[in-house]
């Protein structure tokens, strides 16, 4: 259980950091760019559960399931940022999140599911 506790730390720290360094490299498609980012998130968070296996102590390793679970709970969040409603109400309650946050939340989220 700490294994896993300590696992999502990791993956939510590592992709804010990492994720935004990763999709520098990818061309920009204006609006859809949030896309882009939860793909990057989501294969970010599962290559990150693979490497958690290994090395944290009670961490199952992760199937390619896993993967296509953090992949669609991060595209659910980003398609969250192009509703204003949705990004309203989350505002209400917790001022100043990043558009970023929603697809890597996602991400993070669909790989617990799963797992």
């Amino acid at each position: 259980m700490l294994g896993r506790l300590i696992l999502i730390l990791v993956q939510l720290a590592a992709g804010w950091f990492a994720g935004p360094i990763i999709a520098q490299n990818v061309p920009k498609f204006g609006t859809l760019d949030i896309f882009i980012m939860a793909v990057i998130f989501a294969i970010f968070v599962w290559l990150l559960g693979i490497l958690g296996a290994v090395v944290l102590n009670g961490v199952a390793q992760p199937s390619s399931a896993t993967l296509t679970y953090a992949l669609v709970v991060a595209l659910i969040g980003a398609g969250l940022t192009l509703v204003p409603q949705v990004k309203s109400v989350i505002a209400a309650v917790i001022p100043g999140v990043p558009d970023r946050a929603y697809p890597l939340i996602g991400a993070v989220i669909g790989y617990a599911i799963k797992k």
